[in-house]
């Protein structure tokens, strides 16, 4: 049960996070430029947020979906840290760990797709 109160938490949180950016609304566009990012990275994250929010929903490979969104998190966590945004820097944190332990405990389903592919 915990397990899938955190994919849906994820998935809503990454579906709107990544709507956000792919709408460019504007606390996005500002954001994004305060950090020196382009227009285009914004778009690929979103881009990314959204099918991984969609991996989340599907079975099969909602832990593949988990552990790639985690490294995705790790770069918010940096660009928090970087521009000292503490308040973004713990809630990018708590998602990513949310994130983490959902792939770390669906790693025997990543194994098994990774075993498909061989």
């Amino acid at each position: 049960m915990l397990i899938r109160i955190t994919i849906y938490s994820l998935a809503l949180i990454f579906t709107l996070s990544g709507g956000a950016k792919l709408l460019s609304l504007p606390f996005e566009i500002e954001a994004f430029e305060r950090w020196g990012y382009s227009s285009i990275f914004m778009y690929t994250i979103g881009v990314l947020e959204v099918i991984g929010a969609i991996g989340l929903l599907a079975p099969r490979v909602s832990a593949l979906a988990s552990f790639c969104l985690t490294v995705l998190m790790l770069g918010a966590i940096t660009t928090h840290l970087i521009h000292g945004e503490w308040p973004m820097l713990v809630v990018a944190s708590a998602i990513a760990f949310a994130a983490g332990w959902r792939g770390w405990s669906g790693r025997a389903d990543i194994k098994r797709l990774v075993d498909a592919f061989r």
